[in-house]
């Protein structure tokens, strides 16, 4: 079985015409989906009989079943599980005025962050696209007429591991007859992966989206300790592709520090991050992130008063920079706690 959401548009008119469909219907099926989140033939008004037995003899639209919704005030954290019985985790965050979704794009990962949750289970394989919008889909059939209006790929995976998918993913998402998102509304999070992000810098699909790029140390060693890749991809091979990326006007790239007790969140830090980004302080915005506690990993989270001496040091320097207290930690869905108290939570 097929699945719609694997599909863009053109992909999707070329598979109709080779099973004999006119290539329209494919476009009438992506109105149904995205934007009335209709994922039902039989509702498919538009839709003849026997074009609709047809289309139900190949295709499905829900690669992912939900297991579970956990709520707290802030979000809500999704429970799905693949067709091979993988589970995944999908994270809602309620802002003051709308929505942002937290996106997965692999089961476990490979980078081996050592202050993150999802990095003890090991990378298990990428999602498919269809795998990937089907968590929007789920999640926003859930909220029924409130919509979602930002897409963080901030949870489970490295994005940029997972090019092709999450590509392809984000062409939907941002595809006036798909999701219709403004890139602006859009988020790659990565670890720093120098090739992919030189990449994504000339792909037309992917250039103008967000980019945040998870930093967490200003010395090459205390990176590798922190986030294994880094072996391969350097912090001095890093900042000279980030600053040499071009932006839209108007827009920066976010640097993701997560403060740990005692590891990272000196003065010295603080002061080593602002001659790190040197002259380059109006493209880049720097994201200051408590670490959010876990029973599996031996950080804690600096003192509040050692979080604001290292956030007056960046302003020092002018370099524009916040304080993110990340949503979700009640129901074990902030940054890096994906993973966390996963078998408790299922309830099949």
């Amino acid at each position: 079985m097929e699945f719609v959401t694997n599909y863009t548009l053109e992909e999707l008119k070329k598979r109709f015409t080779e099973l004999g469909l006119e290539p329209y219907r494919a476009k009438q099926v992506f109105r149904w989906v995205y934007k009335k989140f209709v994922t039902d033939f039989e509702k498919m008004t538009d839709l003849g009989k026997k074009h609709r037995e047809l289309l139900k003899e190949h295709f499905a639209f829900h690669p992912l079943e939900k297991l579970d919704r956990v709520e707290a005030p802030d979000a809500v954290k999704y429970l799905f599980k693949t067709k091979d019985g993988h589970i995944l985790e999908t994270v809602l965050i309620k802002e003051r005025d709308h929505y942002t979704l937290c996106v997965s794009s692999q089961i476990g990962c490979a980078v081996g962050c050592t202050f993150c949750a999802t990095a003890l289970d090991g990378l298990k394989r990428n999602l498919s696209t269809a795998e990937i919008i089907d968590q929007y889909l789920q999640v926003q059939q859930d909220l029924g007429e409130e919509k979602i209006r930002n897409v963080v790929f901030m949870g489970m995976g490295e994005p940029l591991a997972n090019y092709e998918n999450v590509r392809k993913a984000v062409e939907i998402m941002v595809s006036p007859e798909g999701l219709d998102l403004s890139k602006r509304r859009i988020t790659i999070s990565t670890s720093g992966i120098v090739a992919q992000i030189k990449r994504m810098a000339q792909d037309p699909v992917m250039k103008e989206v967000n980019l945040a790029v998870s930093l967490n140390a200003v010395s090459q060693k205390k990176r590798e300790e922190l986030m294994p890749l880094t072996k391969t991809n350097t912090l001095e091979e890093l900042m000279e592709v980030l600053k040499n990326y071009p932006l839209p006007k108007y827009r920066r790239i976010t640097l993701e520090y997560v403060l740990i007790k005692g590891v990272n969140d000196s003065p010295n830090d603080a002061e080593r991050l602002a001659k790190l980004i040197g002259r380059h302080k109006k493209k880049f915005k720097v994201n200051l992130i408590p670490f959010n506690p876990d029973p599996n990993l031996p950080y804690e989270r600096p003192a509040l008063t050692d979080i604001m001496k290292f956030q007056k040091v960046l302003w020092k320097y002018g370099i524009s920079n916040f304080v993110r207290f990340s949503k979700g930690v009640e129901v074990f869905g902030a940054c890096g706690q994906l993973r966390t108290q996963r078998l408790q939570l299922q309830r099949v």
